[in-house]
């Protein structure tokens, strides 16, 4: 980074974000401090409730209960709010929540009509093919019904609406969650190089200690309820990822020093949602 630019790297600043649901009685989020860079790759994990989807939830602000109840989220420079008014960040969930009576390419379409872009039809067509194409999904598909999809396709369309109107940030809450192991592992790689074309930040949460030590460049590792970041772990593995990498004692070290901040293996072995 030119010393003398103007721009900050970062992205993403939270201070001392709390998160106290009154209708449920439960505290979510303990205070959470963290700055994201510019085009990074997090993923956040922790037990089940130490508050990783209200964080993200808060991210996007699109919580039930409004926005934090303590501290400042700052994105772009812009607040939550200002940011989903402005389209500024996709979203993919861990069920893809694709229109049932939308056709695949309908799908994509919808960012454009809901924030009634001024894009020429024409060129959101355009947008929307390249998409598709960089997911790689078989143009066949394209008119198909998302019913008509599997789990591994319609996440792919998930992505490309994401991606639709090309939001500098992506939050991902379990994206690969639903889905078998092997179609898990070619939708990781197939994220790892849309992330390396666009240079988008992302945000994932995820229950699995190796889809994150693989795929990011630092690891939130949260405490039990009220959420907290017991400890950031940064990523020593060479970009592009590959595979083989998982193989690797490095790579074991890393998946070790996360469950080791996760807490005790009696612990884990409670919370079932912790996966290797």
């Amino acid at each position: 980074m030119d010393p003398n630019s103007s721009i900050s790297p970062i992205s993403i600043r939270l201070v001392n974000v709390k998160k106290y649901f009154k209708d449920r009685d439960v505290e979510a989020l303990g205070g959470v401090s963290l700055e994201v860079l510019r085009g990074e790759f997090l993923s956040f994990i922790g037990p089940s409730g130490s508050g990783k989807s209200t964080l993200l939830e808060l991210l996007g602000d699109i919580g039930d209960e409004g926005g934090p109840t303590d501290g400042e989220i700052l994105i772009e420079g812009k607040t939550p709010e200002d940011l989903r008014r402005t389209r500024g960040y996709g979203i993919v969930f861990q069920e893809s929540t694709l229109f049932p009576w939308y056709r695949v390419f309908q799908n994509c379409l919808l960012p454009f009509r809901i924030a009634k872009s001024k894009i020429p039809p024409e060129q959101q067509v355009k947008r929307i093919e390249m998409l598709l194409e960089m997911v790689e999904l078989d143009k066949k598909f394209w008119s198909y019904y998302p019913r008509e999809l599997s789990g591994g396709m319609q996440q792919r369309v998930a992505i490309v609406r994401a991606l639709a109107l090309d939001p500098p940030l992506l939050l991902m809450d379990e994206p690969f969650g639903a889905l078998d192991d092997l179609t898990r592992k070619t939708m990781q790689m197939l994220l790892l190089d849309i992330w390396s074309k666009t240079k988008k930040t992302i945000l994932m949460v995820t229950h699995s200690i190796s889809e994150a030590c693989f795929m990011s460049d630092r690891v939130a590792v949260l405490t039990h309820r009220p959420g907290r970041i017991a400890r950031i772990i940064s990523i020593p593995l060479d970009r592009p990822r590959e595979r083989s990498m998982t193989e690797t004692k490095a790579f074991a070290r890393i998946c070790s020093m996360v469950r080791e901040a996760l807490g005790s293996g009696r612990s884990l072995e409670e919370d079932g949602s912790i996966k290797e």
